[in-house]
């Protein structure tokens, strides 16, 4: 059974178009432990629009008000995010979890992200943008998770093609290289799951 974390090297990136494009190929259930920010489109509303039911979106653990560090926001709130509590769904279709911001985002003040996915023992799937920085950015998140022993099923490039950054990321990063989402202009359901299909290499997950 597939399933996977998809967790970032920054915020902003397009991890949450690469998750909803995995899950909704996949047919898998996606679930966002942490939503902070609901002011605007939450994440998983994001999903849910852009899958037209093709994924099973899980209600979030926590959904926080205001748009930060999750542990900064849940102090905000006057709550704790308590590590224990969040139990990976449990049931027989593929799953796609998504993290928030980058690997070493606070869950709370002693829990870092990369710490909550050793704890689940899933593979990570990390989400690297083009731009300048991006060599980087990618290689610290790939040190971070590997320094906990955390696998990493491959990393996603997103935006446009920058095939030296990528070719050095995946040199020294030594992780699979799975497609590159382009920027998607319309940005609806068909166009990106047609971006998926075309570009993602979907087959090695």
């Amino acid at each position: 059974m597939s399933r996977y974390v998809v967790t970032g090297t920054d915020t902003g990136i397009g991890k949450t178009l690469v998750a909803a494009g995995l899950a909704g190929h996949l047919r898998a259930r996606y679930w966002k432990p942490v939503q902070a920010g609901l002011d605007e489109e939450s994440d998983s509303e994001v999903v849910r629009r852009l899958t037209e039911g093709r994924a099973e979106v899980l209600p979030e653990a926590w959904r926080l008000q205001t748009p930060c560090s999750p542990h900064e926001a849940a102090r905000i709130d006057g709550v704790r995010i308590d590590p224990a509590a969040l139990v990976l769904p449990a049931g027989d279709r593929p799953l796609i979890v998504e993290g928030a911001g980058g690997v070493l985002v606070p869950v709370n003040d002693e829990t870092l992200y990369a710490d909550l996915f050793a704890l689940w023992g899933l593979p990570v799937i990390l989400v690297a943008r083009t731009e300048l920085g991006t060599i980087n950015h990618s290689l610290l998140s790939l040190e971070a998770l590997r320094s906990r022993n955390v696998a990493v099923g491959g990393i996603v490039f997103s935006g446009n093609e920058n095939s030296a950054s990528e070719a050095a990321i995946v040199k020294f990063g030594q992780v699979r290289h799975l497609g590159r989402l382009p920027r998607l202009d319309p940005l609806n359901p068909a166009t990106l799951a047609e971006a998926v299909a075309g570009n993602i290499r979907v087959d090695l997950l």
